[in-house]
C-alpha cells in the first residue's frame, strides 16, 4: 500500500493543526456557552464543562431571565431590532446610491469626498462617540431612539464597499449603452446597476446590521433609561446583577447560567441573518476579484 510522501504529509498536518486550533479557541467556547444555559449555577461551577444539564433547568433559567425587571430582556431585544432595522433601511438608501455616484460620475470634490470617506471609515468607533454626543445633544435628541438610529445610519464603510463594487464588477459599457438608449441617470441606476448590485447590497446590509446590533458604547452613552436600552447594553446590566461580579447585588440577582442564556439571545439574531444571507455574502465578497 503506497504511503504518503513527506511533502504531502506536512501540509495535511499543518491543515489539521490549524483546524484543531480553530476548534479549541472558537467552537468549544460557543459549545460551553450553549450548555451553560441548561445547568444550575452549582452544576456550572462544579460539573463537567461540556456536560448537558436538563431541559427543565433551561426552562427555569429562561423564566428567571424573562422575569428580570418585568421582561426587560425581551424589551431590550425589541429595542435592538427597531434600532438595527430602521438604521439598516436608511443605510442602504444612502450608502448604495452614494457609492454608485462616487464610482460612476465625475464632479468637483469627488476625490476629497472619497478620501474623507476612507479616513472616517478607518477611525475607531469609540473615537466618534464624544463628538456624536455633543452633536446629538445640541439638537436635543439625547434619550430618544433617533440618537441611536441616526449615528447608526452613518456608514462610510458601506459607501466605500459599494464604490469598489461598481468600479470593478459592473461593466461601464452596459451603463453607457443604457444612457445612449435614452435612459436617465436615475433609470440607469434603478433598472441596470441596482439589480446587478444584489451581492453588494446584501454585503453592506449584513455588515451594517452586525455593526448596529453589536454596538455597545454609543447606546450606553446616549440612552439613560433602562427601557430604551438595546440588548448589548442590557447584557452589561445583567452582568452587574450577578453576585460573582457584584457582591452588593440585592434580591434581583441573576445567576451565571441565566447570563449565558442572555448572551445566546443577544447573538442569535446575527447568526440567523448570517445563515440566510451567506450565499449573497460569498458572491458579494468575491465580486471584483477578477476582471475581464
Amino acid at each position: 500500500m503506497p504511503t504518503s510522501s513527506p511533502r504531502r504529509l506536512v501540509p495535511r498536518l499543518l491543515t489539521g493543526s490549524v483546524l484543531l486550533v480553530f476548534l479549541v479557541f472558537f467552537v468549544l467556547p460557543v459549545l460551553w456557552l450553549v450548555l451553560a444555559a441548561t445547568k444550575t449555577d452549582q452544576q456550572l461551577v462544579h460539573g463537567s464543562p461540556l456536560s448537558f444539564g436538563s431541559w427543565h433547568t433551561f426552562k427555569a433559567n429562561w423564566d428567571a431571565l424573562t422575569a428580570f425587571q418585568d421582561n426587560a430582556v425581551l424589551q431590550w431585544l425589541g429595542n435592538s431590532t427597531v434600532y438595527a432595522l430602521i438604521s439598516l433601511v436608511i443605510t442602504l438608501c444612502v450608502a448604495i446610491p452614494a457609492g454608485y455616484a462616487l464610482a460612476m460620475t465625475e464632479f468637483r470634490g469627488r476625490h476629497a469626498l472619497l478620501v474623507s470617506t476612507l479616513v472616517v471609515m478607518l477611525m475607531p468607533t469609540a473615537t466618534l462617540v464624544v463628538p456624536l454626543f455633543l452633536e446629538i445633544n445640541a439638537v436635543g435628541l439625547i434619550g430618544t431612539m433617533w440618537s441611536i438610529i441616526l449615528p447608526y445610519s452613518f456608514y462610510p464603510f458601506g459607501v466605500y464597499l459599494t464604490y469598489i463594487y461598481f468600479t470593478t464588477a459592473v461593466p461601464k459599457d452596459l451603463l453607457a449603452a443604457a444612457r445612449m438608449d435614452g435612459c436617465s441617470e436615475f433609470g440607469v441606476f434603478r433598472h441596470i446597476a441596482l439589480p446587478l448590485a444584489t451581492p453588494v447590497v446584501a454585503l453592506v446590509g449584513f455588515f451594517s446590521f452586525v455593526a448596529n446590533w453589536t454596538n455597545y458604547f454609543l447606546p450606553y452613552v446616549m440612552l439613560p433609561e433602562s427601557g430604551q436600552m438595546p440588548i448589548q447594553v442590557g447584557v452589561g446590566t445583567l452582568l452587574s446583577n450577578v453576585p460573582s461580579f457584584n457582591p452588593a447585588v440585592g434580591t434581583l440577582a441573576i445567576e451565571r447560567p441565566q447570563l449565558a442564556l442572555a448572551t445566546l439571545v443577544a447573538i442569535t439574531p446575527v447568526l440567523v441573518v448570517f445563515l440566510f444571507a451567506q450565499r449573497f455574502l460569498v458572491s458579494g465578497m468575491l465580486a471584483g476579484a477578477t476582471k475581464e
